[in-house]
């Protein structure tokens, strides 16, 4: 199990994006991270994905093999998408591999060439070779920002299959703005506003949530609560 204490980051020397997340991921359990743009969500999923060392708070449990598709896959390299996943099949561990990279690329709609250089790939196309190399890493985590985008809408559906398929055994965590995450097995999710990370509920309607805390925090967390627009129904010391 990954686990976030307390993390909090900041771009060099600003002001915090994201603040003081608490989050448990393990496998069977996808959390679909969800925000507006520019909310920290991409901030996040970098820091759970190990680039980089949080500001403030630690990260435990990280496996030592993560797959990870940024929102914007470098496309920079001069290798032949080919020639690239070869080189990471061979780096990686064997034992928890699963597709065969050929195979994924063409279910997913590529049609670059697998021996046309990255750098020479549509954003498309090189988009789906960074979801191949992490899919078919056998990573024990994976964290994939925006994966459908840039996909046909007939080909999510393959996407959604191969992750469904992956999360009983792979903890994930991934962000969506498509709403494809939805169809995902036992998915959570979570919200990232003004910094924080909440719990997202699921469909409409009132959610009624039991609290409790000590005495010196129950004036700021019913200020907290009246500013996010909810209803206090009842308060009683124990």
């Amino acid at each position: 199990m990954i686990r976030l204490e307390s993390v909090s980051q900041r771009h060099r020397r600003g002001p915090l994006v994201v603040e003081d997340v608490d989050l448990e991921i393990k496998p069977g359990e996808p959390i679909v991270v969800l925000g507006e743009n520019g909310s920290g969500k991409s901030t996040l999923l970098r820091v759970i994905a190990g680039c980089g060392t949080p500001s403030e708070g630690r990260v435990t449990g990280r496996p030592p093999t993560v797959g990870y598709v940024p929102d914007r896959f470098p496309a920079h390299l001069r290798m032949p998408a080919s020639s690239y996943l070869r080189h990471l099949q061979r780096v990686r561990p064997r034992a928890r591999r699963s597709a065969d990279p050929a195979d994924l690329l063409r279910r997913l709609g590529f049609t670059g060439g697998l021996d046309t250089p990255m750098s020479r790939l549509s954003k498309g196309n090189a988009q789906k070779v960074g979801l191949v190399q992490a899919l078919t890493s056998g990573a024990a985590l994976l964290v994939l920002d925006e994966p459908w985008s840039g996909l046909d809408v007939g080909v999510r559906p393959v996407l959604t299959e191969v992750i469904s398929a992956l999360a009983p055994a792979t903890a994930l965590v991934l962000t969506d703005h498509t709403g494809t995450a939805d169809a995902l097995p036992h998915h959570r999710k979570l919200r990232l506003r003004e910094r924080r990370l909440t719990a997202e509920p699921d469909g409409e309607g009132t959610v009624v949530i039991t609290l409790s805390c000590r005495g010196e925090l129950a004036g700021p967390l019913l200020a907290e609560a009246s500013r996010l627009g909810a209803t206090v129904e009842e308060v009683r010391r124990t």
